[in-house]
């Protein structure tokens, strides 16, 4: 009841500093994706839940793959690289996590990379598909190696975009509570947005591509439905920390491709880095080698020069890895 009660009294303060024209609301109605929107119902922990989804491509075709989506974003962002598969003669599954996109955003759930994967693998039961190839980017590679890890003999090859979780973050930082990350997604802005992403994903560049890309975090920051939001991204922090993905690649028997933009540096908790530890966080020109050492069945392509966003960032580069390892 206190959360409840906080959270109300929040939305009627977002509410009352809304001043950007366009405002999505927790399930981003009015913002439209690229293909047609599904939702798929189900129970979980208690509760009736909707996990949307986009189901592109021959429904026939013997190719199937998924595309699993990295924390700051949804299903959305695969556009240009679903719109290649289909003229590859793919079915294209794409999900919107639940906490993220437009699905359910629970008032509380207890976030796990394994509760996500069994959602997951639930949405392709109900599809009918019992072998895909799974691709994942930045968080979505976490959720893709714990689905790999699960349902191995449905998996036909993973293929992992500059995935976090390739070091075991808790090893080298605090331990935070949910609240700490809630209080600062609430304080969270579009130049926040921006200059983090410009920082951290572009090398200090920016595009307008880039800036199509966060207007849908401006408008729900400027929706009454944020706070419930920003509690979710907050308690999808919790996985990154607790759910580590770097010793699965041992027990991992299908073929992996792992494709890393050397320069990411992306380092979660390295602001709260435990007293005395120097290890440096996000190293991925590092990170790539030392996890390609545990693949059964693997390969490593390394972007030289690229950063967290190789698909944005450099896309000649990027389809030029990515496609032949469909």
């Amino acid at each position: 009841m206190k959360w409840i009660s906080l959270i109300l009294t929040l939305t009627l303060m977002t509410c009352s500093t809304t001043t950007h024209k366009k405002e999505y609301n927790a399930q981003l109605d009015g913002f439209n994706y690229p293909y047609q929107v599904h939702k798929y119902n189900f129970n979980s922990q208690g509760q009736n839940l909707q996990m949307a989804y986009m189901d592109i491509g021959n429904e026939d075709s013997k190719k199937v793959v998924m595309l699993l989506h990295g924390k700051n974003f949804s299903g959305f962002y695969w556009e240009k690289i679903a719109a290649r598969l289909l003229k590859m003669n793919y079915r294209v599954i794409i999900p919107d996590q639940i906490g993220f996109g437009k699905s359910t955003k629970p008032l509380y759930y207890q976030y796990s990379l394994e509760q996500l994967a069994l959602n997951t693998r639930g949405l392709l039961q109900e599809l009918g598909i019992d072998h895909l190839k799974v691709v994942g980017h930045s968080m979505g590679g976490m959720v893709a190696t714990k689905f790999n890890k699960l349902y191995p003999v449905v998996v036909e090859k993973l293929i992992l975009i500059n995935p976090i979780g390739l070091e075991n973050y808790l090893d080298y930082v605090a331990y935070k509570d949910p609240q700490d990350f809630y209080k600062n997604e609430l304080a969270k802005t579009g130049d926040k947005i921006r200059e983090y992403q410009k920082k951290n994903y572009y090398d200090g560049k920016w595009a307008p591509a880039y800036e199509e890309l966060i207007q849908v975090h401006i408008g729900q920051i400027n929706h009454a439905d944020y706070p419930l939001v920003a509690w979710n991204n907050a308690l999808t922090y919790g996985p990154i920390f607790t759910n580590p993905i770097v010793h699965d690649f041992k027990v991992i028997e299908n073929p992996i491709t792992l494709i890393v933009g050397t320069r990411d540096r992306t380092g979660p908790g390295r602001a709260f880095k435990r007293e005395g530890v120097t290890y440096k966080l996000g190293q991925y020109q590092e990170l790539g080698k030392k996890v390609a050492k545990f693949f059964q069945k693997g390969k490593l392509i390394e972007l030289s020069g690229l950063g967290h966003m190789p698909q944005f960032e450099d896309w000649q580069r990027f389809e030029k890895a990515f496609f032949p390892e469909l």
